[in-house]
């Protein structure tokens, strides 16, 4: 049976977040494995080199894609700061004083943290399916911290520190909300590279031991998958079908993550763990299961980003019209329809 037009960006979405998913949960392990016995700074500085080598490689002709502006850049920073610095930092500490398999759980509430603030931010629609499926994010969060209080205070500040990454990165998430129709290479490396220098002066400045090659390179290369292409799959996620469902289809890493940390010999795992994990896993299916259609009026518009003319949104003529994707500025005229959406940059109404 084929797939409705409207269906397509929410299944574009859905993959891709899914493949951003994939590759950020395989990294987390990843990470304890080849930071052990390394400054924090050091760790988050490797990461986002790597990540930035690949934003430079990914860069898209300016045809292709918007390109980024200097009125970006504030928002950049800000990016930077939680995202490539205090989030990578809090988890690579927290990584070396807490479990691989219960850390990689905790990181399930980056799509609560991201959710309640595309809501609060962006008029991203929260019905009572949304907010059950919250809820049960964060009764799962609870049992995870409940479980770590049991076993140590070291486990427990290492799970706290792991959940202060969460909330770095959900505002991470939702401030690049507003760069989803740039280039994604572009806010990649432009993020990666801030991130990198800044973590960098700070390793150098506490006196961080220097890693050795093997690990340099393990890091880098993990930062490169883990970091710069699950950051790109993500902005194009976003792009497709919001922040707050790009979350919550990119909650799916943390299990990814603890999977593969039981495979690499992680042994901690308990009875409340697991129950965390099926709470946490129940919120997530019940977010995607969510569909969201009514009558709606779009306001004239005018902005850049790439786009197709199949898309139902994109009416205007060129002289020869392009094939596929292309990026200009171009201006939307008011019209009003009913049909399924996602919060899209088409579709930031209010409800």
């Amino acid at each position: 049976m084929a797939l409705s037009p409207d269906a397509l960006p929410a299944l574009r979405g859905g993959l891709l977040a899914l493949l951003a998913a994939a590759l950020f949960g395989v990294s987390t392990p990843l990470v304890q494995q080849f930071g052990a016995g390394l400054g924090a700074f050091s760790t988050a500085a490797l990461l986002y080199a790597g990540a930035a080598a690949v934003g430079l490689l990914s860069r898209q002709r300016i045809e292709r894609e918007a390109r980024l502006q200097r009125s970006d850049l504030p928002r950049l920073l800000a990016m930077a700061a939680f995202g490539a610095a205090i989030g990578p930092v809090a988890l690579a500490w927290g990584l070396q004083n807490t479990s691989g398999t219960s850390a990689s759980l905790m990181l399930t509430l980056e799509a609560l943290f991201t959710a309640v603030l595309a809501w609060r931010l962006y008029r991203e629609t929260m019905d009572g399916r949304v907010w059950t499926a919250m809820a049960l994010l964060l009764a799962g969060g609870m049992v995870l911290v409940l479980d770590q209080g049991r076993t140590g205070g070291a486990q427990l500040w290492g799970l706290l520190a792991v959940l202060l990454a969460t909330a770095a990165w959900g505002i991470d998430n939702t401030l690049s909300r507003a760069l989803a129709e740039r280039d994604p290479g572009q806010v990649v490396m432009a993020k990666a590279l801030l991130g990198a220098t800044a973590t960098a002066a700070l390793a150098l400045a506490f006196g961080e031991p220097l890693p050795s090659a093997m690990a340099a390179l393990a890091l880098f290369v993990i930062g490169a998958t883990g970091y710069g292409l699950s950051l790109r799959f993500y902005l194009l996620a976003q792009r497709a079908f919001g922040a707050a469902r790009t979350g919550s289809v990119f909650a799916f890493a943390p299990f990814i993550g603890a999977a593969f940390a039981v495979l690499l010999g992680d042994r901690a795992v308990s009875g409340l763990m697991l129950l965390g994990s099926v709470l946490m896993l129940a919120g997530v299916l019940l977010h995607l299961a969510e569909s969201h259609g009514h009558e709606h009026e779009h306001e004239a518009l005018e902005h850049e980003h790439a786009h197709r003319h199949d898309d139902g949104h994109h009416e205007h003529v060129h002289d020869v019209m392009p094939v596929g994707e292309h990026s200009h500025r171009h201006r939307h005229e008011p019209m009003r329809h009913a049909h399924a959406h996602v919060p899209d940059a088409h579709h930031a109404h209010r409800h």
